[in-house]
């Protein structure tokens, strides 16, 4: 029973203090004057009573009523139940401004009321919250007063104190009333129990129950309803207000801050809904209480409050909102603030919320929406049910409560599986298991669940729950019997409102258990008119407190006489309900094991123990891979247990070696906290496995199992240690009652389901009963319990002191500290892997050290551990209430048992070093080139993943890495080989290499291994051949050796000289690596080679002063042969003009045949295949030439980069040369390289001009001049040189002295306009893109004229602005470039569109001399050269000014792409895809400027125009575009021999600087590597992609190619000129005898040989057209990454080292072969591919090659003496076309074509320039000799249809077309039509005209009939004979044809016939 007020209390407005602005309240009175023992009287009533302060009013306003809430310091809430009502005074303002007449504060002006009224309020103090009957009883007391009834005040005022209640439950009916009716106080009608029974409705259970009914003694009656259990909070209808006014998102938030321990702020302008909003948030937190700070309404003088650091709940007026907004401004902005009245919630930026876990978060929205607004669900039903209203408020507060106490219970189900009961006696100890609780459920990554768990809520949750014998309630039956309920109505929204609705009905039953009886009377004051009239209210009057006090003494003595109530105890056991186990595995949230796994686990377990080594070996990585999942590794430990015998289990070195690692693997995978319990059930074996190292010296596994974050957590000890102690006190407890099975094998028993529950429901339940049992037990019984337990505790804290000094030393404690563990304080310990075995060698001996420093560090070591226990044992044993002696005799033992084990730690290290090392995988030995060496010899490394995933497995396959073998560093390369970690695939054998010579970056990197937590030193090294090797040395490597590696591996990377490179010092010993003196191979080529170099430094030291270069020191000292063959020297003669030499005058005749072999080189064999000229004897016919051979350069003094032999227009003499050179970079003047045999065109190629020549190069001829000054006669000769290459060309004429090109018409084009018209925007367009349009701004490379991404240009005629009109017979589209082009440059856009070019002055242009034609010389130039030059409108070429990709963009792009294609690690970021990274490397940018600018100057050849390109220095983009060039207009290029001559000419001969590009000596190491061949050959690649059948070589040629020209294999690649080469002897000597035909020093005889051997170079697509000119589309959207760098074949390397691969594949096979047949098994066929293990191209050869191979292996079955292939596949082509022939098809080997490379082919059919708007592609190659007048072409015998079938770009294939005129149908006129005959689609098509895109009609040719010669009809056009009419017959109609004259009519009637004939 407890008293339904505690305290009556008057608190009224203190007059005497109202200082300032505000007043102050004070206590008038209160009753009872005393305070009561058990409860005292709150403090600071009067500052609640009136929140927002105390004032006096002008106006009496209404009385007001509101509840708040006080909280003691025993955490006990006290209700004030505040009446405050206003009394009128006399106004002091007033009084006082009478007292002084003249106050100068005063205002004038303002009228002060002659009264004013002051709060008065009547305070009910109570510790029940029953907020009705507060305020009926408040009430009452007003009306008696006010309305002045008959009872006296005090009679009501002592009633109401004396009232007592019972807290909850029904009392029953035989209860004597406290207070009855006949007391002796008069006129009292005590506090009266008017007894009364009820029965629910018949059917239910019948229980009798007491209706309460109070009454003070006014006439009054009033019901209380107390609730049946008063652990269930009571709301009203508080939490359906509190939705109302927030809504449901806003109060979920606010429910999961306040679980989450936020701060909350409620504002609003009521009190009474600030107590209300409060109390819901506390009634939805139930079965959690809340335990911080709780003001539901808080006075304005305290708002300082709001700045405290902890969490609350606190309700303020929103008159104060300004204030707060200032106060929580003012702190870290962590306040959520809800306005009840606006009905919104605040969260502030830094505050993060956790939610509800997601399914409960959906779920439990739904559920509330579906209370709070039913109509939602069926707002679109079409037949709504009639009435769907929302219950009433008071059901619906329950309702709401119920979706909350269901979701707690979804929360915490399972939850007291996870209790560890630590004492019983005197006071049940409970203790929550966290860890296990997250693992079972599986939400150990809910932040939500974590935070509430850590909460001071739950912890109080715990401590009241916990406990297994207590009373229970609603949310302990919802835990026990109805999880499995929720769990299967969680799906079905109706079903959870069902449920819900039931639980609504318990709550309310148990705040409402009576139905609500009339009897209910509380009289109210009357409503009388003159409420506000002071006369009618008295002063409410000071009460008589003795009589007061009268009734509450004669209530304590009534109660002292009635006999005791014993209320009957309601405890019980707590249910714990079904275990968590299950539900766990029912939603599927456990990784699911398989059984199989299990199985393996199992049997490796069981082969270890039988000592069946080899098999558990083979066992082992299955079952690391295994222990990811939770079963395996629960299953490890139950195996485990079963071989431990008397907690000990002896292994040997092996087995303990195998079972370290299991554990270590099941351990490397467990959190910190340990959800799963692993390492709670592994503690115990970790102490009981262990080996005999010695006499009396045993390890135990613990010792190397210490490297895991678990055993530094606290929190993990302590469930350990708990979950223990429960485990003995149960035992305990089962021995005294009889004695069950012993405990001992379930000593390591976890505290979750695993580990089996029936054993922890005893726990629980013998707690419960020995609770029961306690009242009754004796005295000396209940004391001897107590003891027993403490000592079991005390036991277990010394056990644990001992176990966790196990897990913390380390085994070495003097070693230097490896890793530090930052769980421990500042325990640092060495690292302890799986590597039991000692390190043999040096390393483990450098530790050992003699030093006397040991025992310091160890100490400090032991010191950390002891903190560490004695902060455990401190927690533990105050927890579980261990007396203080034992405690101190705990901290007195610690520090020996650290010391003790110490101790043996130390004699277990010292025996543990003495072990024979660890048997590791044998090394592989690679295989090696002839030739090349060992540096040295294998180091075991561990090959680690990099960011490529598909060698780890994880795009799916095996993982081939981490792999373990060894690195091996030889004269040319790297080389990895091992094994694979994974013994999945351990039979596969993983090589990975690189050339020596390619290696670009080399860095230092640390890396952990996953099996052994030890960190190694490694290194990243890469590779531009796309290769990188992340290799991590084994601890067996000693560190200095790690050192050599690099230095060896430095050294070979940059020789000091280019001799020092692989190619040179091949097949030599090792000691020459450093001399090289090597024998003559070749005497007469080393005269030679000696002679051309002597004399060119003599004549170097004559004309022309240059660098010395580098002359190896071999040359000086030769024999004395060498000394007699000095003096044959080449004359050179000054005087002599050299123009009329040639090379036989010049070079004696003794030393002809050695020059022969300059004559043999690639120039002069490309020179006269062109016919650019000859070395013949007679001059006379080499004048009618209009170029020759020069030989100016032969001793290499004009230009050290070029070759000895040049072409140079005839009438150039070489005096000209030499000095026109002196204006070129480098000396690089133009030399012609190639002539185009149709326009003869000639391409010329030189570098950029010198600053100084350019502005000479470009003034006007015509310019006075002081003088001939030296610029002046250079700039002549320059002219003169352009002047005669451009008389080369056949197209110019010269009719008079100076040629104004007007007559310009060109041979090979038609004379008719149509074609021009389509055919010269194009290069216009082509132009413009290369030049750059307007938005371009030079300068960078990026956004320069190349870097346009198919930048979309206008081949429309040009809207010409007003002031330049286009002259009539304009053809050109505008190139007009950007304005800084202008600038310097004005005539190349303007002479392109044939625009004006109007005059600076804005007068009248010079449109007389303006050519119509276009020039006849392009020069491709470097934007940034060109500056300030004038452009003469006489001079016949023109500069078309691009900007140049620089070097440094090439090298720093190429850096980018490496990265992009070979990531070092793997990264998650969606901003380091592959592709962004492709994208950013601009690599596909700069192969789009290189193709865009070649195509330009393809384009501009084909017309007749020559081409000079003169860019940089004239060998790096020159080369690229020249070379380019070149290949796409000249079919010869395209196949073996003509590419050869090609790269020879362009690349080797006219001095492309491989070696210093390439970095491959020391002196250019610094340069870095810049791949500009590499850029070639891409090129080349895209080019290849796009035109197949136009390369007689393979991809994997330039492949192939791209590998060896950065290896340094071959010398082809190496020095920067031929001079270099001649220097070094290396030029002419591949024709002289080899000692070694194994060494190839030549790539190209190396390819040349092995084509022979195998088709592996060539295209089996070739087939190429006759002088097809290629034009491909360079836009990066059809440009594709070259697979070159993203492929690689681990199974055997490179596969560009042919005899490595061929050798490794022998011995493979000869592995694969067994010694015996095995006849008993059928072997399969099946062969699994590994895309980045295997070669595909091998494992799955194409047809073609496939067919080869079997044609061989058949030979040699039958001992046929093998067929080269080459003549295989010759004759099968031969056969193919003859068969062609017969059939009259196109020739073609289409049989052949392998369509899987067809897919995006095509022939050159156009080059696709987008219009602005538009794409179409522009027929190029058709307009050559078709007109529109001109008579149609049969198509001749051509692949393109081929292609076209295969090309979705192309619009349509046309066989045959022209125009013809056709008849309409009946009575329509003839019309011409663009006819098409399609034979591969079989159709005749016609357009309107024949630019047409739109098809007007089609004829299918499978409908024609017949074709016949047709007669003239009416209206039939005039003038054409009769023969060209025709008639087609099909079978709909009867066409009529007619085209321009009869033999045009046959050939079409042809045409026609012979389609229908093939089909």
């Amino acid at each position: 029973m407890a008293r339904l007020a505690d305290y009556f209390v008057v608190v009224g407005y203190d007059l005497d203090k109202r200082g300032g602005s505000e007043g102050q309240g004070h206590i008038l009175q209160r009753f009872p004057e005393k305070d009561w023992e058990d409860n005292p009287f709150p403090q600071g009533i009067e500052l609640f009573c009136q929140p927002n302060g105390w004032q006096l009013v002008p106006e009496r306003e209404r009385p007001s009523f509101f509840v708040s809430v006080l909280t003691d310091i025993n955490s006990e809430r006290h209700y004030c139940a505040c009446f405050t009502f206003w009394e009128g005074l006399d106004n002091p303002q007033l009084q006082k401004a009478e007292a002084s007449e003249v106050d100068e504060d005063e205002v004038p002006g303002l009228v002060q009321p002659a009264q004013v009224f002051a709060p008065k309020s009547l305070v009910l103090v109570s510790r029940l919250d029953h907020t009705e009957v507060f305020r009926n009883c408040l009430g009452l007391i007003y009306t008696v007063h006010v309305d002045s009834l008959s009872v006296p005040l005090e009679t009501v005022i002592g009633n109401l104190l004396t009232c007592v209640i019972p807290v909850a439950g029904g009392s029953q009916i035989n209860e004597s009333p406290v207070c009855s009716l006949n007391l002796s106080v008069p006129q009292a009608l005590a506090c009266d129990w008017l007894l009364g029974c009820f029965q629910d409705q018949p059917g239910q259970e019948e229980r009798e129950e007491s209706l309460r009914t109070i009454t003070l003694g006014a006439g009054d009656r009033q019901v209380i309803q107390t609730p049946i259990n008063d652990s269930l909070p009571v709301s009203g209808s508080s939490v359906a207000h509190l939705f109302r006014q927030l809504g449901i998102v806003n109060v979920l938030y606010l429910f999961c801050a306040a679980l989450t321990e936020h701060k909350i702020l409620f504002l609003s302008s009521s009190y009474q809904r600030l107590t209300d909003a409060c109390r819901a948030l506390l009634a939805i937190m139930f079965p959690l209480k809340y335990s911080f700070t709780y003001v539901p309404i808080l006075p304005g003088k305290l708002l300082e409050v709001l700045s405290t650091p902890t969490p609350f709940i606190i309700g303020v007026n929103s008159f104060f909102r300004s204030e707060t907004q200032e106060l929580v401004g003012s702190m870290t902005l962590d306040v959520i603030i809800a306005d009840l009245d606006g009905g919104t919630v605040t969260i502030p930026e830094c505050v993060h919320i956790s939610l509800l876990p997601d399914p409960l978060l959906q779920q439990t929205q739904t559920a509330l929406s579906m209370v709070l607004d039913p109509e939602l669900e069926i707002a679109d039903h079409a037949f709504p049910p009639s009435s769907t209203q929302p219950s009433t408020l008071k059901i619906q507060d329950k309702e709401i409560r119920a979706v909350f106490l269901w979701l707690f219970g979804q929360l915490f189900h399972g939850y007291r599986w996870c209790l560890h009961i630590i004492r019983i006696h005197p006071e049940p100890v409970i203790r929550f298991h966290k860890a296990a609780f997250l693992g079972q459920r599986a939400l150990t990554e809910d932040d939500f669940l974590m935070k509430v768990l850590d909460g001071m809520a739950f912890a109080g949750f715990i401590s009241e729950r916990g406990p297994p014998y207590r009373p229970t309630d609603l949310f302990d039956d919802l835990i026990a019997n109805q999880v499995e309920r929720i769990r299967q109505e969680e799906c079905s929204p109706h079903k959870v409102m069902n449920h819900i609705k039931e639980l609504a009905e318990q709550l309310f039953k148990n705040e409402n258990p009576y139905p609500v009886v009339a009897m209910h009377k509380v009289q109210r004051p009357a409503e009388s008119p003159g409420h506000n009239d002071p006369k009618n209210l008295a002063i409410f009057p000071p009460l008589d407190d003795v009589t007061v006090q009268l009734f509450i003494d004669h209530a304590a003595a009534k109660l002292k006489t009635a006999p005791p109530m014993v209320k009957a105890e309601l405890n019980g056991m707590v249910p714990s309900g079904p275990p968590l186990g299950d539900i766990v595995d029912r939603h599927g949230h456990v990784l699911a094991n398989s059984a199989r796994r299990l199985e393996v686990v199992r049997n490796c377990i069981t082969y270890i123990f039988d000592n069946k080594m080899l098999e558990a070996k083979k066992l082992m990585p299955a079952v690391l891979r295994a222990l990811k999942g939770r079963a395996a590794r629960v299953c490890l430990t139950q195996e485990l247990n079963q071989h431990v015998l008397q907690n000990r289990a002896v292994l040997d070195d092996q087995q303990f070696d195998y079972i370290v690692r299991m554990m270590n693997c099941t351990l490397q995978d467990c959190s910190h906290m340990d959800e799963h319990g692993i390492a709670a059930i592994l503690l115990p074996l970790v102490t009981a496995f262990c080996r005999k190292l010695g006499a009396g010296i045993t390890q135990f596994a613990y010792s190397c199992v210490q490297e895991h974050m678990v055993w530094t957590n606290m929190q993990f000890w302590e469930a350990m240690f708990y979950s223990d102690v429960q485990n003995h006190i149960r035992a305990l407890y089962l021995e005294a009652d009889g004695g069950e099975q012993s405990i001992a094998s379930h000593g390591q028993q976890e505290s979750g389901p695993a580990a089996g529950g029936q054993e922890l429901l005893g726990a629980l339940e013998l707690a419960s009963e020995q609770s029961r049992l306690w009242p009754t037990l004796s005295k000396e019984q209940q004391s001897e319990r107590v003891q027993k337990e403490e000592s079991t505790v005390f036991s277990q804290a010394i056990h644990y002191a001992n176990r966790m000094s196990y897990l913390l030393l380390p085994l070495d404690t003097s070693k230097n500290r490896l890793l530090n563990r930052s769980g421990i304080g500042d325990v640092e310990s060495v690292s302890n892997s799986y590597v039991t075995n000692s390190i043999a060698g040096s390393m483990a001996e450098s530790y050992d050290t003699e030093s006397g420093f040991e025992d310091a560090e160890s100490s400090d070591v032991a010191n950390s551990v002891v903190r560490f226990i004695n902060r455990f044992v401190d927690k533990v044993c105050n927890e579980s209430g261990v007396t203080n002696e034992h405690l101190k005799a705990l901290h007195t033992m610690i520090p020996d048992i650290v010391q003790m084990h110490i101790e043996t730690l130390d004699a277990v290290h010292r025996e543990s070093k003495r072990l024979p090392p660890i048997q590791k995988p044998k090394l592989l030995r690679p295989i090696l080139l002839a030739g090349e060496e060992l540096v040295m010899d294998g180091m075991r490394v561990h090959l680690i993943s990099d960011g490529r995933e598909e060698a780890t497995g994880a795009l799916g396959g095996p993982a081939l890495l981490p792999a373990e073998g060894a690195i091996f560093l030889t004269t040319y390369r790297l080389i990895f080989k091992g094994t694979p970690n994974d013994p999945l695939v351990g039979e596969q054998v993983v090589t990975r290499s690189f050339p020596i010579a390619s290696l670009t970056k080399e860095k230092r990197i640390s890396v952990s291994l996953s099996m052994d937590q030890f960190i190694q030193e490694g290194l990243q090294l890469r590779s531009c051949t796309f290769q990188l090797l992340k290799i991590a040395f084994d601890e067996e490597v000693a560190s200095d050796l790690a050192e050599v590696f690099r230095k060896h591996m430095h050294k070979l990377r940059y020789p000091q000289h280019v001799q020092g490179t692989f190619a040179f010092t091949v097949g030599q010993s090792g000691k020459t690596l450093v001399e090289h003196k090597t024998k003559d191979k070749n005497q007469s080529i080393k005269t030679l080679s000696k002679n051309l170099v002597k004399s060119a430094k003599r004549t170097i030291g004559r004309q022309y002063v240059t660098r010395k270069k580098y002359s190896p020191p071999t040359w000086e000292n030769r024999s004395s042969l060498q000394s007699e063959l000095d003096e044959d020297e080449i004359s050179v003669s000054e005087e002599l003009d050299q123009g009329s030499l040639t090379l036989s005058s010049t070079i004696r005749s003794s030393d002809r045949q050695t020059m022969s072999n300059v004559v043999e080189r690639a120039c002069c064999r490309d020179y006269q295949r062109l016919g650019l000229g000859t070395l013949s004897n007679s001059l006379t016919r080499s004048k009618n030439e209009p170029f020759r051979i020069s030989t100016v350069n032969r001793m290499y003094t004009v230009c050290r980069s070029y070759p000895g032999l040049l072409i140079v227009p005839q009438s150039i003499p070489d005096s000209t040369i030499q000095r026109i050179s002196r204006c070129y970079r480098q000396n690089r003047f133009p030399v012609v390289c190639w002539r185009n045999s149709r326009t003869k065109a000639v391409l010329l190629r030189s570098a950029g001009l010198h600053a100084k020549g350019v502005v000479g190069f470009f003034k006007s001829p015509n310019a006075p001049s002081a003088g001939p000054s030296q610029a002046d006669s250079t700039s002549l000769e320059q002219e003169k040189y352009m002047q005669a290459i451009i008389s080369s060309m056949p197209s110019y004429c010269e009719p008079s002295g100076r040629n104004t090109l007007g007559g310009f018409t060109s041979t090979h084009m038609s004379t008719s306009d149509s074609s021009d018209k389509l055919r010269q925007p194009k290069i216009g367009a082509l132009m413009k893109q290369v030049m750059g349009g307007k938005e371009d701004v030079p300068g960078t490379f990026s956004r320069g004229a190349l870097g346009q991404r198919a930048r979309v240009i206008s081949l429309s005629q040009p809207r010409v602005s007003g002031k330049a009109r286009n002259p009539p017979g304009g053809k050109w589209g505008s190139i007009r470039g950007s304005g800084r082009l202008s600038a310097y440059n004005p005539e190349v856009g303007n002479r392109l569109s044939s625009k004006e070019s109007p005059q600076p002055n804005g007068g009248p242009s010079e449109a007389l001399f303006l050519r119509q034609q276009r020039a006849y010389l392009y020069i491709i130039g470097d934007k940034t050269q060109l500056k300030g030059g004038k452009q003469d409108s006489f001079q016949q070429w023109e500069v078309v000014p691009i900007e140049v990709c620089d070097v440094r963009q090439v090298k720093n792009s190429f850096k980018k792409l490496i990265k992009a294609c070979v990531p070092s690690s793997a990264t998650s970021e969606p901003s380091m895809t592959f592709h962004r990274c492709l994208e950013e490397s601009e690599w596909m940018c700069l192969l789009h400027r290189v193709l865009q600018v070649s195509v330009l100057v393809v384009e501009l050849l084909d017309t007749g125009s020559s081409v000079m390109v003169s860019l940089e220095d004239g060998w790096d983009v020159t080369t690229q575009v020249v070379s380019l060039v070149q290949l796409l207009s000249d079919p010869y290029y395209r196949t073996f021999d003509g590419f050869r001559l090609l790269v020879e000419k362009e690349w080797l001969s006219f001095g492309h600087r491989f070696s210093h590009r390439g970095a491959q000596t020391l002196a250019s190491q610094s340069s870095g590597f810049t791949p500009v061949f590499l850029q070639f050959l891409d090129c080349v690649h895209q080019i290849h992609l796009q035109f197949p059948m136009e390369f007689e070589f393979s991809q994997y040629y330039l492949k192939f190619l791209a590998y060896h020209y950065v290896s340094n294999r071959f010398r082809t690649f190496l020095l920067d000129s031929d001079y270099e080469r001649i220097e070094l002897g290396v030029l002419y000597e591949e024709k002289g005898e080899r000692k070694n035909p194994q060494v190839c020093k030549s790539v190209w005889d190396y390819i040349d040989r092995l084509n022979k051997k195998t088709p592996i170079f060539f295209n089996y697509m070739f087939s190429p057209e006759d002088e097809e000119v290629l034009r491909p589309y360079s836009f990066i959207s059809n440009l594709k990454v070259w697979d070159f760098y993203t492929e690689e074949t681990l199974s055997e390397g490179p596969s560009y080292d042919w005899e490595l691969v061929q050798r490794g594949r022998q011995e493979r096979l000869a592995e694969e072969v067994p010694d015996k047949p095995d006849t008993t098994t059928p072997k399969s066929q099946r062969h699994i591919v590994w895309p980045c293990y295997d070669s595909r191209s091998r494992v799955v050869p194409d047809a073609i090659t496939k067919l080869l191979q079997d044609l061989q292996s058949l030979e040699a079955e039958l001992g046929l003496p093998p067929e080269k292939w080459k003549d295989t596949w010759d004759k099968i082509k031969a056969n193919q076309r003859a068969e062609a022939k017969l059939e009259n098809r196109p020739s073609f080997n289409s049989s052949l074509l392998m369509s899987s490379n067809l897919s995006h082919q095509r022939r050159s059919q156009g080059v696709y320039l987008p219009e602005s708007g538009v794409g179409s592609s522009i027929n190029l190659a058709m307009d050559r000799e078709t007109s529109t007048t001109s008579t149609p072409v049969a198509g001749r015998p051509s692949t393109s249809t081929l292609y076209s079938q295969f090309q979705s770009t192309e619009s349509e294939n046309r066989s045959f077309e022209g125009i013809l005129f056709k008849k309409g149908a009946l009575l329509k006129p003839w019309k011409p039509r663009w006819f098409v005959l399609d034979k591969t689609k079989h159709q005749l098509r016609y357009y309107e005209t024949r630019q047409d895109k739109e098809c007007k009609g089609v004829i299918e040719l499978a409908e024609v009939e017949s074709v016949i010669p047709g007669t003239p009809t009416m209206g039939a056009p005039k003038n054409i004979e009769e023969k060209a009419f025709f008639d087609l017959k099909t079978t709909k109609r009867v066409y009529n044809f007619c085209a321009q004259d009869s033999p045009n009519a046959q050939l079409w009637m042809d045409s026609i016939q012979s389609c229908l004939s093939d089909a």
